[in-house]
């Protein structure tokens, strides 16, 4: 239970709701527990009625008509009773469980605000299924312990405490001997619920990880039908399927347990209480009538104690599941107070800046400056840390040593929001909305924006003409990921995106390697006139990506081997050097 505790705070929250639902809870009680000593009182009125007239020597006629009006009148009672219960429970219900959506409601909310406040780190550890999977599925499983499970232990409470208080006023001796076999019951739950957690939770993780190879399958449909891979995915699909069947039907085979083993333990107490109430009867001490409110006293109490073994295995559910829930609840989201108020007028600087992941060092004492208005390029071989550096650059990582400053401020100590909205930031793996062009292109725009603002980005970015070939021009509606257009139609409009929100400072990272020579050349053009008295970095493997740029920092394994313009580096004839000879010899016609 100590994981469900989180939810205290919700219930405090609609405290009104289950305070009204625990009473309509104890008002229903009341008037199904009224049933059982009005038929006590029938039977008994019926017998000493029968026996009266006997004495009295009274036509049968005569008895049967009277037996029939008491019939009657106390079946009204039992009716009236039945249905004021049934009231009470619409009540309960329209608290109680209209309670449990409100929290889930909430908890949702909690989650998905949570998602968002997490920096990069936290979804380079965790994979998209399982992210779904705990604000869907785990959430559904905490709902049924917020709606049912309280809803039926409330009232299982509530019903003991009614029906037994009743039955030892009536007969402690009996209602003992009757109550005997409920502590065996208890002892059951107690030693199985153990075994129902483990396996909740090995039956969620389960699911998670379906989730994520449907979501993996489906996101890389193309790729996976391009190497005819349908069947090997198919089978694996199968073999997950087939291991959470098996590891649900252990589960299964632990609850099968429950309602057995219940349902024998009350029809016990049936038994007792027709054997000691007729021992009682015989004495004179007990009568036929008590007998059979016994019985429906232990009726009574046969759906509520029989619930226990279901109402158990939801809240080891729920537990599994908000224990889950709570792992990312917990997790140190990025901070995102600071000052509010700076400007950036000279230079962002990384001062000894290193970085690693998973005990892996990815970049190691880098030490340079970007100055206001410059443009810097950076170019490295695959996995020389060119994305990494644009990460540190935009704060979606942090860096383990050093620090990073924007006029001699330490970006830390900035206000997140405001800090990241001098970028505009064109990733190298390009994402797209499944929304309109225009609303992709606006995506993250701060302030209004005219049909002429659009149409001169998307110029700008030699974009204009291929979306005035779709039917619906900008209110062409992009399938998942941007999958209506080729790839390098996907990086002009990210680029489009970033442009019109006219950054201080806008960062490319290899945003050009889906478009021909041709294009790329006029897109730079373009830039140059965008980013006058702007800043902008250019990351790339490829040397006519960065050639123009003012300032260019090469890296190689995390570090930089060399830095200067573009002519100085030349002159120097290293590794830079070495990189336009090399990709003009591969550029040469054949």
């Amino acid at each position: 239970m100590k994981p469900l505790f989180y939810l205290n705070k919700y219930f405090r929250k609609y405290s009104v709701y289950l305070g009204l639902g625990v009473l309509f809870i104890v008002c229903s009680n009341i008037f199904a527990i009224l049933i059982a000593p009005i038929v006590r009182t029938a039977i008994d009125s019926m017998i000493a009625n029968v026996k009266l007239h006997q004495v009295l020597n009274i036509s049968q006629g005569l008895i049967l008509k009277e037996i029939s009006t008491m019939a009657l009148f106390f079946g009204g009672l039992v009716l009236a009773s039945a249905i004021v219960k049934g009231i009470f429970m619409y009540f309960m219900r329209q608290t109680v469980i209209v309670m449990s959506r409100y929290i889930e409601f909430d908890l949702k909310n909690e989650i998905f605000e949570q998602y968002q406040r997490l920096g990069a780190s936290f979804y380079s550890k965790n994979y998209t299924g399982d992210l779904m999977n705990r604000i869907s599925e785990d959430v559904s499983q905490v709902r049924m312990y917020l709606g049912p499970a309280v809803m039926y232990t409330i009232n299982l409470i509530a019903l003991f405490i009614l029906v037994i208080s009743v039955m030892v006023s009536i007969n402690p001796t009996i209602t003992l001997y009757v109550l005997i076999p409920l502590p065996i019951l208890s002892v059951s739950i107690y030693y199985v619920s153990e075994i129902i957690n483990k396996r909740s939770s090995v039956l969620q993780a389960k699911l998670s990880g379906i989730t994520t190879f449907v979501q993996e399958s489906f996101s890389g449909i193309r790729v996976l039908k391009s190497f005819a891979s349908e069947s090997h995915f198919t089978g694996k699909f199968q073999e997950q399927s087939d291991d959470y069947k098996r590891q649900y039907m252990r589960l299964v085979q632990v609850n099968a347990l429950f309602f057995p083993l219940t349902m024998m333990l009350v029809g016990l107490s049936v038994i007792i209480t027709i054997y000691f109430g007729g021992k009682q009867v015989i004495a004179g001490t007990f009568s036929f009538g008590n007998i059979a409110e016994y019985v429906i006293y232990v009726n009574m109490l046969t759906w509520p104690v029989a619930s226990l073994g279901w109402v158990t295995s939801i809240i080891q559910r729920a537990s599994a599941s908000q224990e889950r829930i709570n792992h990312f609840l917990e997790e140190k989201p990025e901070n995102r107070i600071g000052v509010e108020t700076f400007r950036f007028d000279n230079a962002i600087a990384f001062n000894n800046v290193s970085f690693s992941y998973d005990n892996t060092t990815v970049l190691s004492n880098l030490n340079f400056a970007i100055k206001k208005g410059q443009t810097v390029g950076i170019i490295g071989t695959t996995g020389s840390g060119k994305s990494t550096l644009a990460s540190l650059l935009m704060r979606l990582y942090n860096p383990n040593n050093g620090e990073i400053t924007i006029d001699n401020h330490n970006v830390n100590e900035l206000s997140l929001p405001a800090y990241r909205s001098l970028f505009g930031y064109v990733p190298q793996d390009i994402f797209l909305f499944s929304e309109s062009i225009r609303d992709n292109i606006l995506f993250g725009s701060e302030s209004p924006k005219t049909e002429s603002d659009i149409e001169s980005i998307t110029k700008m970015t030699d974009v204009w003409d291929d979306i005035q070939g779709f039917t619906n021009k900008f209110d062409t509606v992009l399938g998942e990921r941007g999958i209506t257009l080729s790839g390098g139609q996907k990086q002009r409009v990210a680029i489009a995106r970033a442009l019109i929100r006219n950054p201080e400072i806008l960062i490319l990272d290899d945003s050009l390697s889906a478009v021909d020579t041709h294009t790329e050349r006029s897109i730079k053009n373009n830039l140059k006139e965008f980013g006058k008295n702007k800043t902008v970095v250019l990351i790339s493997h490829r040397v006519s990506t960065v050639e123009d740029a003012d300032f260019i920092l090469v890296l190689d394994e995390g570090q930089i081997v060399e830095q200067g313009a573009p002519s100085q580096l030349l002159v120097q004839n290293g590794v830079f050097a070495e990189m336009v000879k090399t990709q003009n010899a591969q550029n040469q016609p054949v």
